[in-house]
Parts: structure tokens; C-alpha cells; sequence
């Protein structure tokens, strides 16, 4: 990127890797409004049973485990598959440079002219590029990738896990540190502030409408919350547990 390309528009994000970042951000304030809605709607619901704090505690603990394992987990499996996806389509464009360079040189004429400049500019756009750099040439205008940029399932599974684990501390702090007769208002009024302000996160990193995030997080984290408390209050009430 120029200076003056910076300069023209200060405000808007050039660096060549702002994408796969910004992806890694919105990926973590998600895991975070995992961990806070899954486990909140844990303890509430088995505080809808029973205000003592031993059973409370071990079915957080067992939501925060379970669901950090399950989103790590989940994390690796789809990354892993991306990555390997990632490293066939350069390993494939790599072996296709090698044996019939004028080819793709052709083609990558082709694919400026298709995006609107005339044939010379094109020719030379291409014939630059290559020179400079002919597989990161094409694999940025086929295939939109980055050699250098390969995504690592490993990095992605630590952030899945780690995120959702920092967003389970709030509603089992909520649910356990407060008196006994008003620990599950405090838990639901931690939880919808809580999902307020990532939901307007969330809207602010993608440039979308920060209130309705919120409100679309809000609304969803009470109906969570409501479900599961009416549904541990059933079963107690029933005498099932």
C-alpha cells in the first residue's frame, strides 16, 4: 500500500491482511457470546431446581469444559479442512506455473481484462506482476489466497476455546456471588448487558447496524435464559430431579 493511498483515506483499513484479522475478532466476540449464553442458560436452568451452590457450580464447570472443548474442537476440524483446501489450490497453481507458464500468463491477462482494463494494460499488468512474483499473482487474482496467510487450526482452536471460556466467567461469577434469593435476576441482567455490548461489537467490527445486533443478541439470550429456567422449574416443581 502507498502513503498517499493511507493518506487519502486515513479511516479505512489497507493493511493486505485487515480481512483475516477482522475474521479472527468477529470469530472470538462469537465464541464469547457462546460462552456467555450456553452456560448462563446452564446455571439457570439448574437454578430453577435448586438454589444450592454445589449443583450450580458443577454443571457451570461442566458447560464451561464441555463447550470449550466442543467449540476447539469444532474450530480445528473446519480450519484443518480449510488449510489443507488452502494448500492444494497453491501446491495446484504452483505445479500448473511450472509447466505451462505462457498459459497462465494468458490467463491472468485475461482476468484483468475481464475486470475492466483494456488489453495492452492487461498484458502489462500481468507481465509485471509475474515477474515480480507470478505464483502470488495468481494465486491473489484466481483464488483471493495468500501463501503467506495460510490459516493455522491450531491458532484457531486455542482462540475458539480461550474466547469461550472468558465469555462462561460473567454468568458463573453472576450466578454464584450474589445472595441466594436474587442470584437469577442478577444473572439475567448481567448476562443481556453483556450480550448488548458484544452484539454492538460484533456490528461495529463488521460495519453493520450496532443496535440491532444488540437487540437481535438480547432477545435471544432471554428467550434462552426464560427456556431453560421454566424448563428447571418444571422439573423440579414435578419432582423428576
Amino acid at each position: 500500500m502507498s502513503e498517499d493511498a493511507a493518506a487519502v483515506h486515513p479511516d479505512e483499513p489497507h493493511n493486505p491482511n485487515i480481512a483475516s484479522r477482522l475474521n479472527w475478532l468477529r470469530a472470538g466476540v462469537l465464541g464469547a457470546n457462546d460462552g456467555i449464553v450456553s452456560v448462563a442458560a446452564t446455571v439457570v436452568g439448574v437454578a430453577g431446581v435448586t438454589n444450592e451452590v454445589p449443583p450450580i457450580l458443577t454443571a457451570g464447570m461442566a458447560a464451561v469444559v464441555g463447550g470449550a472443548v466442543s467449540m476447539a474442537l469444532g474450530e480445528y476440524v473446519s480450519v484443518s479442512s480449510q488449510r489443507d483446501s488452502q494448500r492444494a489450490l497453491i501446491a495446484k497453481e504452483r505445479r500448473e506455473l511450472a509447466e505451462d507458464p505462457e498459459l497462465e500468463l494468458a490467463e491472468l491477462t485475461g482476468i484483468y481484462r475481464a475486470k475492466g482494463l483494456s488489453p495492452e494494460t492487461a498484458k502489462q499488468v500481468a507481465v509485471e506482476l509475474t515477474e515480480h512474483d507470478a505464483l502470488a499473482a495468481h494465486l491473489s487474482a484466481e483464488l483471493n489466497i495468500d501463501e503467506n496467510d495460510v490459516v493455522s487450526p491450531w491458532h484457531a482452536a486455542y482462540a475458539s476455546a480461550a474466547a469461550f471460556a472468558v465469555g462462561a466467567v460473567l454468568p458463573m461469577l453472576a450466578i454464584l456471588l450474589p445472595p441466594a434469593a436474587v442470584r437469577i435476576p442478577v444473572t439475567f441482567v448481567a448476562v443481556l448487558i453483556a450480550l448488548g455490548i458484544t452484539g454492538a461489537l460484533s456490528a461495529y467490527i463488521g460495519g453493520s447496524s450496532k443496535r440491532v445486533a444488540a437487540v437481535r443478541l438480547v432477545v435471544g439470550g432471554a428467550l434462552a435464559l426464560a427456556a431453560t429456567f421454566i424448563v428447571g422449574r418444571l422439573l423440579g416443581a414435578s419432582g423428576v430431579v
